[in-house]
């Protein structure tokens, strides 16, 4: 006897619905360093400054910080910026759209 896919569906429907709770979008200000690499800021996340090579890895680097201050202010009862205060729990990932003029 085959088992329908219903099941397998439904549970992909609510963890769908689990992570798109527990993400956000943030926005980033990109600028070329003179010595080289890029620094990327947010209006969103205040104290985030993030530095990579590349403007893909500052953005890499970003995403990460952006999730570390969360999980700090989670575990220490620091208040969330407000950009990112509808969080309850640990956020299980963060994402970071660019737009490069």
């Amino acid at each position: 006897m085959r088992k329908s896919g219903n099941g397998a569906k439904r549970a992909w429907k609510a963890s769908r619905r689990g992570a798109e709770r527990n993400e956000t979008t943030i926005r980033l200000r990109i600028e070329e360093l003179d010595e080289g690499g890029y620094v990327a800021t947010s209006p969103d996340v205040p104290g985030l400054v993030a530095e990579g090579r590349s403007v893909t890895e500052a953005v890499e680097i970003a995403q990460g910080l952006t999730r570390k201050i969360i999980e700090s202010c989670l575990e220490h009862g620091d208040p969330l910026p407000k950009s990112l205060a509808k969080f309850v729990d640990t956020p299980l990932k963060l994402v970071v759209p660019v737009g490069i003029r």
